[in-house]
């Protein structure tokens, strides 16, 4: 690498300054050669202080950047690096660390890319454990992360690490199910590692590697015996273009390696050399632009604090340069050279393929456009019109099938873990062959699991294997799915998908119904005065009063009104006393006229408006009260509840509606559930339900009418297939089991074990009883008790002597009680006559904005008093027809005069 970079640099000072002689400026180098670290830190004091260096190009370690990035930004002189792809410090803290290499980033997207393109869900990450490789390994998580990849392992190797160990670790992943790996390493335990591989196994039909640059791009150093361990090996570096430039460029460098015998470990140029070449460009443009400086212009001051810093001088110049190099843009050897944000723009990454001393380009990626297949002559993606994808490949074990990323276990079956329980055999039935040594399995979930096995993109073998779900045996489905993956590599079963669950095991998409329920007996609690519920005592109490006070205004309102033709054959009094009941009578007889005035039209009307409202919400009320699903008493009354055995609800009725355990009851078939509903808590039993939809819908198929479910529905994912975390099984066999589900199939298979006319497309439906629950007279006993009362009381003060004497008493009190406040009402009249004759004014005619008083006698012989001496009033008393008479007189006298 030293070598390489040495002859690149005086190569490329050379021909900057051929191409431009008239330049007034010069780039003067000042090299250091370092063993370590340490010396590396020296190196760079020494030349800060005997060199006077206004620029420090360098490191190719790494580890190295931290210091010099902080030395650097002290003494304001930019730390150029053409080899950092990472830095531990953001550019806004240090500007003066400047990388001429696009940053890991980019790169950590195109293998993500790459594994998102051949359907990789899960990858092996072998890394160089140093802090390099760390910095790469974040860029990776971010990376997968946003496209949902997952990363099944993590092996950290160090660089001297032997063969023992890195085959050691090599074994430990072939366990695994995952057979993606990548690999960031650098070349030298890059080589070592496929070598190992290659020894384990791991270089053959199935698996697949992927490379980074910082591998790749030494492939053209490696010998052959690296190469024939690496064959099929996808890789990814820096794509460059080529041009006559970099051609004629590569032929010198090869012919000075040789001149100057340089023969080191690097035997090819590499994209390092030419970073570095355009690097050395950048700085010479950048100086020109700047032009000459007076030497006393050159720095600052001199910083001395007492450190090892002591005597370094703070450059003027090096900002300077800073800020011209950022603004530099041109054409290098590499491509378009330009810098943001401290860093080189980044360009496309090319993807090929190790096949035998050569390799072959199979696509690019871009960060605009991603893959593509080729790059057109100024580096943007060309997509041909049949397809975007990259071009065949030739994987490990000279396959040309892509791999799909993942493996059965050593036995090549899957081991499928069944549940074994009483009850609700309909989804799983598990019986044990002892003889043949097998267990067989049938239901409704072992068949979606048999539909969705057909539908995977390669051929599978299972074998069952029970697992006893019942607290009896202190088990139950939450251990059943700990077995994975010890003793499973998939639960098929009725397992639900539960969140707490969920942090342990990996769930498909589910293929039943989704919910919890509620379910209770089907019947209506007995209440006889269940119709007076809709409204409270104190609406009840004010709809009688605004009856009465209705009645009242009417009754005033229509006083004045006089008889007409067609009511004249109806007894004045008679007609004023109906208008007392005209707010009831309108609600039964609307189209009766029981009133003549405009404004007790109007009254009326607004009146039957209000009615008309609380009628329909009566109506409404009672209707709810009837019908709606009784849930709160679960929780406030001391009920009982039963659940299934083995299942998750026991945690959830506890945990979620916090009913005390005491009050929990668990029941293992539809029978047991039945019995339990039947006996009732009082004698032993439950109240009430709590399961999910599937297994309710069997209970009230067979039941029918005798229970329905009440309340909302709690939210749970259905039934589902349960897998390892990561496993890469779990995504093929949700879209299979997404197939099965919305195909022609899964009625079928419903009906098969649920009965004709089941549909999972309607949850609810059974709920629907099958015969009509209809309304009892006992619903309405009361109601009829309050009009058979009044009735028969009707029927007796009219068709019996002892009815009608009651009547008599009642109608003369009455009479007397309504003549005493009429012969008021009129006695205060009287005097407003009189006063009205003794104003003239207030005899204006209406026309005239004044009152009319129109006194006379009324045709029907009353002026609108109830008590009328011209009518007979039977069962009134000669004294009360005297009183009446005198006072008709005494008004009409007054009339007349």
């Amino acid at each position: 690498m030293g070598s390489m970079a040495d002859i690149c640099i005086n190569m490329a000072l050379s021909d900057f300054y051929s191409e431009h002689p008239n330049y007034q400026t010069r780039l003067r180098l000042h090299t250091k050669d370092a063993k370590s670290l340490l010396e590396a830190n020296f190196a760079v004091l020494d030349l800060l202080k005997h060199e006077e260096v206004h620029g420090i190009l360098g490191s190719q370690v790494a580890t190295e950047d931290k210091f010099l990035a902080e030395l650097g930004g002290k003494v304001n002189v930019p730390v150029i690096s053409f080899t950092a792809r990472s830095s531990t410090l953001p550019y806004s803290q240090n500007r003066f660390f400047i990388r001429t290499t696009p940053d890991d980033m980019y790169q950590a997207q195109a293998l993500a890319a790459i594994c998102q393109e051949f359907q990789w869900s899960e990858v092996v990450i072998l890394y160089e454990d140093t802090g390099y490789g760390n910095q790469f390994l974040s860029h990776l998580n971010k990376a997968f992360q946003k496209i949902d990849i997952g990363i099944a392992y993590m092996s950290a190797i160090t660089t001297s690490s032997e063969d023992s160990r890195i085959l050691k670790e090599l074994k430990k992943l072939m366990a695994k199910q995952t057979r993606v790996f990548l690999v960031h390493m650098n070349p030298s335990l890059g080589y070592q590692l496929f070598s190992c591989a290659k020894k384990a196994g791991m270089m053959s039909e199935g698996y697949a590697w992927i490379i980074t640059d910082y591998l790749s791009n030494f492939l053209s150093s490696t010998d052959f015996v690296a190469r024939d361990s690496m064959e099929g090996v996808l890789g990814i570096r820096p794509y460059v273009s080529w041009s006559e430039k970099l051609d004629s460029f590569q032929e010198r460098w090869k012919r000075n390696m040789v001149l100057k015998n340089r023969a080191g470990s690097v035997r090819d140029l590499n994209i390092y050399g030419l970073w570095l070449y355009d690097t050395i460009y950048s700085l010479a443009i950048a100086a020109e632009k700047i032009g000459l400086v007076n030497s006393s212009f050159l720095y600052v001051n001199t910083s001395k604090n007492g450190t090892d810093t002591a005597n370094l001088k703070i450059s003027a110049f090096g900002p300077r340069l800073l800020n011209e190099l950022s603004h530099t843009k041109f054409r290098g050897l590499v491509g378009e050279f330009q810098l943001i944000n401290g860093q080189l723009k980044p360009s496309a990454f090319e993807i090929f393929n190790v096949i035998g001393n050569g390799e072959r380009t199979v696509g690019f990626w871009t960060v605009d456009k991603g893959i593509s297949r080729e790059l057109s002559s100024t580096g943007v993606p060309t997509h041909s019109s049949s397809t975007k994808s990259l071009k065949k490949a030739m994987w490990p074990g000279d396959s040309v099938t892509h791999p799909k990323g993942w493996a059965l276990p050593a036995t090549g079956k899957l081991r499928v873990g069944v549940p074994v329980k009483h009850g609700f055999i309909e989804f799983v039935n598990v019986k044990i062959d002892a003889a043949a040594n097998r267990t067989n399995a049938t239901g409704f979930s072992i068949d979606i699991f048999l539909a969705a096995l057909q539908l995977l993109p390669f051929p599978t073998k299972y074998e069952f294997y029970p697992y006893n779900v019942s607290e009896n045996c202190n088990s139950s489905y939450d251990d059943m799915l700990h077995e994975i993956p010890q003793a499973f590599d998939i639960v098929v079963g009725d397992t639900t998908i539960w969140a707490p669950r969920a942090d342990h095991v990996d769930f498909s998409l589910p293929y039943s119904e989704r919910g919890i329920v509620l379910v209770v007996k089907n019947k209506k609690p007995f209440d006889t005065w269940i119709f007076v519920k809709p409204l409270r005592w104190d609406l009840w109490l004010t709809i009688i009063a605004a009856c009465i006070l209705m009645g009242i205004v009417l009754r005033i309102l229509e006083h004045r009104v006089p008889n007409t033709n067609e009511e004249s054959v109806r007894p004045h009094r008679e007609r004023l006393l109906t208008t007392y009941w005209s707010p009831i009578i309108a609600l039964a007889f609307p189209e009766r006229n029981m009133v003549a005035n405009t404004w007790s039209i109007i009254v009326l009307v607004f009146w039957l408006f209000m009615a008309f409202i609380l009628m329909q919400s009566y109506t409404a009320n009672l209707s709810a009260i009837l019908t709606v699903d009784q849930l709160n008493f679960v929780l406030s009354e001391e009920i009982y509840v039963g659940y299934q055995e083995g299942s998750f609800m026991k945690f959830f009725l506890k945990e979620r509606l916090h009913i005390n355990e005491s009050r929990l009851k668990k029941y293992s078939t539809v029978e047991e559930y039945h019995d339990g509903m039947t006996r009732g808590s009082q004698r032993g039993g439950i109240d009430a339900i709590f399961d999910e939809i599937p297994y309710m819908k069997i209970f009230l198929k067979k039941y029918d009418s005798q229970y329905k479910i009440v309340g909302p529905i709690y939210r749970t994912e259905g039934f589902g297939f349960a897998f390892a975390a990561g496993s890469p099984l779990t995504a093929n066999f949700s879209k299979a089991i997404l197939a099965v589900t919305q195909g022609p199939t899964m009625t079928s298979i419903e009906q098969t074990h649920f009965g004709p006319g089941y549909s999972s497309e309607d949850p609810l439906s059974p709920t629907i009883s099958q015969r009509t629950s209809s309304l009892t007279f006992f619903d309405f006993g009361g109601l009829f008790i309050i009009v058979g009362s009044v009735t028969v009381f009707a029927l007796l003060c009219s068709e019996t002597l002892v009815g009608r004497k009651f009547t008599s008493l009642t109608a003369q009190c009455s009479q007397k009680c309504l003549c005493f406040m009429s012969s008021k009402f009129h006695s205060t009249r009287n005097v407003a006559e009189e006063i009205h004759a003794s104003v003239p004014d207030i005899g204006a005619t209406p026309g005239e904005g004044g009152y009319a008083i129109v006194v006379g006698e009324n045709p029907s012989g009353s002026e609108g008093e109830i008590c009328d001496p011209g009518q007979n009033n039977e069962g009134a008393s000669a004294e009360d027809q005297e009183v009446k008479t005198d006072n008709t007189e005494e008004r009409n006298s007054m009339a007349h005069n």
